[in-house]
This record gives C-alpha cells, structure tokens and sequence, in this order.
C-alpha cells in the first residue's frame, strides 16, 4: 500500500469548453492553515511534488506584484518553476505559474480555500493554460503523481501539528 493511499485524492477535472484545469481536495485544516502552506517557502518545500523530487526556493516573496521560483531536482535532472504573485488575500492566491522546460506555456493559477465549518477545508485551484494543447500537455504529463503525493505529504504535516 501506497502512504498515499490512506489520504483521498484530489479531483482533477479538464473543462470541455475553456483550457482550464480544476483541482479540488478537502483537508482536515482551517484556510489559515492552508494558506501558510502554501505562503511559507519551507513549508511549501517540505510538501510540493512528487516524492522522487527535492526542491529548493530560489525566489519568494508573497505579496501583490512578488515573484516566485523554485528548483526540483530528481534522478534525471534539475527543473525550474517561476511565477508571479498578482493578488495573495487571506484565502486567495492568484498567480502565474511557468515550467522553465516551456517557457511560452504560462498559466494563469488561482487557489481558494473555503472553510466547510467542521474543521475541514476545501481547496479548490484552477489552472487557466494558453491552449487546449498546453492544457492537455500537462495532464498527460503525470501531473496526478505530483499533485496526489504533494498533497499526502502535506496531510502528514497537518497531522503533526507542523502549520
């Protein structure tokens, strides 16, 4: 058994009509909870991605107008993320988010997390990419992997009283 297997996995659904992406997951934790683990570099680090990667920020600074870039290493090399923060409130972070490996296919990220009232929030993300081709280029990608480890890793943070 996977250490993924325990947590429930992330709904990952294309839009037939517009290039989007949308992610939704609840997580036993308040907004504020997820939001530091998304706004803190190294809490960031300590969850995002597969688990065959380690990462590293190069660039942080989560405010309207900051930029962002972080590096992922694995057995077959190193990969570059970057993007820029165009609006972070206390539950929203819009954001561009780039693949260095495509520097033209640039999409336009936001996530919110909405507080269901019983110590659970769900966060929903929705990833708007240039074309159907850029859309569909990451979700064959295995990005499933990425998203479903990442967000295993952070429920174990969550339950160690770690945010």
């Amino acid at each position: 058994m996977s250490p993924t297997t325990r947590y429930p996995q992330a709904a990952i659904e294309a839009d037939p009509t517009v290039p989007i992406i949308r992610i939704t997951r609840d997580f036993r934790a308040t907004p504020a909870q997820l939001m530091r683990a998304h706004t803190d570099p190294d809490l960031f680090m300590s969850w995002v991605g597969p688990d065959s990667i380690s990462s590293k920020v190069i660039e942080w600074d989560v405010r309207n107008g900051g930029s962002w870039r972080y590096v992922s290493t694995d057995g077959n090399g190193e990969y570059g993320f970057r993007g820029c923060f165009h609006t972070v409130t206390d539950d929203t972070i819009v954001q561009t988010f780039t693949f260095e490996g495509m520097p033209d296919a640039v999409s336009l990220e936001k996530l919110w997390f909405e507080d269901l009232g019983d110590g659970t929030t769900r966060l929903h993300a929705q990833s708007l990419c240039e074309s159907f081709e850029d859309r569909d280029g990451w979700l064959a990608s295995g990005m499933e992997v990425g998203v479903n480890e990442g967000y295993a890793h952070l429920d174990r943070i969550l339950e160690a009283g770690e945010v």
